[in-house]
Order: C-alpha cells, then structure tokens, then sequence
C-alpha cells in the first residue's frame, strides 16, 4: 500500500555541523547515580539540587547527562520504545583503554563489546539499567563507504591492543579526557518507515546504513547520530511514566536560521513544537522529546 507520508528524496537536509548534546535520564536513586557517572566513569558534577532532585553530570566545561530522581521507578520493560542507549564518545583510544581499567578496577562490568569497524565500542548499563556506549571513533579516512552508506559490521574488540594503548596502565585515572561529548543516540522506536519519515524527511537527517530492523542517520557524512531499532520494540507502547529512562535528548544546530527551517518542515506537516527561549522542544512519533538547540543566534 503505498504512503502519503513525504519521502527521504523530497526533504532538506541538516547542516553537516549538526552534533550531539545532553541527554536526559530519569533514575531511581540520584545519590547512586552521581556517584556511578563520577567514580566510575570518570565525570564531573556541575551541579546538584537536592529540592528538586537533579544533577548535571560532565566532563571539562561540557554538560553530558542532566539526571532527574524519580523515587523507587522501575526499570524500562523491554517490549517498550525509548531509549536504547547514550553513546558517549571519547577522543582518543588511549582514553578508552583509561576507561576501561578504571571500570576493572571499580570491578564495574560490561555488558558487551565490539568493533564496528569505523568505531571501537564497549556496552554496560548504568545502575537502573539505562543503556549506554563508550566508543572511539577510527579516523574518517579509515572508514569505507558503498556509495552513500557506510560499512559498518560487529567484530570482537582488541581490548589488549586497547589497554596496550595507554601505555602506562598503573597511572591514575584522572577522569574521561577534555573534550569527550554524546557522540550518538541508540532509540527503539515502533515502526522504522515511520521513523524514517519523522527523522530524514521532515528533520532532515541522511540515511547512512539500514540493517534489519534498524536504521542509522547522520549529518555531515558521520557514521551515525542516529541509530533507529525495532528489535525489542516494534509496535510497542512508550515506557510506564514511573520508570526510568529518557526524558530528552539533545541535537544541536549551527545556528537560528538551521533551526528554524526544520521548524518549518515540522509545523507544515502538522507537528507542533514548544519554543524556549532560542531552543525548541518537540516530541518524535513515540514520545522522544529532542530539544533543538541553535548553536549562535
């Protein structure tokens, strides 16, 4: 049957600046947490109110998780849609390899690990079972492209090459490197050919590789910022309003003008979005709210 929805061929495409920013995770204990994103993983906290139950968790100036306590939430059913995982991205091999003899000595444990040929990538989940990825990327003139999608695959990971990496192993781990960032984010979403109406034609984003049951987008020919999956999700309900999870994530526009064309392309198919201040908050398809955010005015 065939779609009225628009297509990838007739949308506008993002400005290849277009990045990542903060996500935001609702957890069952804030203490826990924070002490899980700072000892663990090697960030900061900026900020923390205990009123209002929330903190902001980062490395160097840059904000990376606002974490919002919701007492005695339960974890996310699997048969939901939501968050798959956060991917954080650290510059350089060497601080991947800090990472992980920071998590064997805290005797933290992955859930997985694998190269993805354009990117080198360990899985755990955070204490209320929030998915998350820590990866580097390989140069971009390493990565192969068949036509306009990238090759990407699952090998086992070169953890020893990894570590190796360091060079000295027995220093102290002084936190994750200035300048890691949310590289991607991971959704299970409920329909694929709806997300690539939502997410390409009316966003904006280029499809850069399809696999079964998922879809991964970008700007600017990266690899992805956006992974897609119907995996454990396709035709579920959003998560329960008492469970942890996502709350909003972030994607971050060069500027007032790139914002305001996707706007636009939102409101003339019927999707209204939420003016703050210089960002704009929307809701995808399965209750994903993004905040867009101009990165100058």
């Amino acid at each position: 049957m065939a779609s009225s929805e628009p297509t990838a061929q007739t949308s506008s495409k993002l400005h290849p600046a277009t990045h990542m920013g903060a996500a935001t995770l609702a957890v069952a204990d804030l203490a826990r947490s924070v002490d899980f994103y700072t000892r663990v993983l090697g960030m900061k906290a900026f900020s923390r109110d205990a009123g209002a139950k929330t903190a902001t968790v980062g490395v160097g100036g840059t904000p990376l998780f606002h974490l919002q306590e919701i007492p005695n939430a339960r974890r996310q059913p699997q048969y939901s849609t939501g968050l798959y995982h956060v991917a954080i991205l650290v510059p350089s091999r060497p601080d991947l390899g800090r990472v992980i003899l920071n998590m064997a000595r805290e005797k933290y444990s992955l859930s997985g690990a694998s190269d993805h040929f354009v990117s080198e990538a360990l899985y755990l989940d955070d204490p209320d079972g929030n998915g998350l990825e820590i990866y580097r990327d390989r140069p971009r003139d390493e990565w192969k492209w068949n036509g306009s999608e990238v090759v990407m695959g699952t090998n086992q990971l070169d953890i020893d090459g990894i570590i190796e990496s360091v060079g000295d192993t027995e220093s102290p781990f002084n936190g994750m490197a200035d300048g890691t960032m949310i590289g991607h984010m991971h959704l299970r979403v409920g329909d694929i050919p709806k997300a690539e109406s939502f997410y390409v034609s009316l966003f904006g984003f280029d499809i850069v590789a399809k696999w079964r049951g998922a879809l991964f987008i970008s700007a600017g020919r990266y690899h992805h910022h956006l992974g897609l999956n119907t995996w454990h999700s396709q035709g579920a309900p959003r998560p329960p309003a008492d469970s942890v999870g996502l709350r909003q994530y972030t994607i971050i526009v060069p500027d007032g003008d790139s914002r305001d064309q996707i706007v636009a392309r939102l409101k003339g198919a019927g999707i209204t979005s939420e003016p703050r201040d210089a960002d704009v908050l929307v809701d995808d398809p399965w209750g994903n709210q993004i905040r867009l955010i101009p990165e100058k005015i």
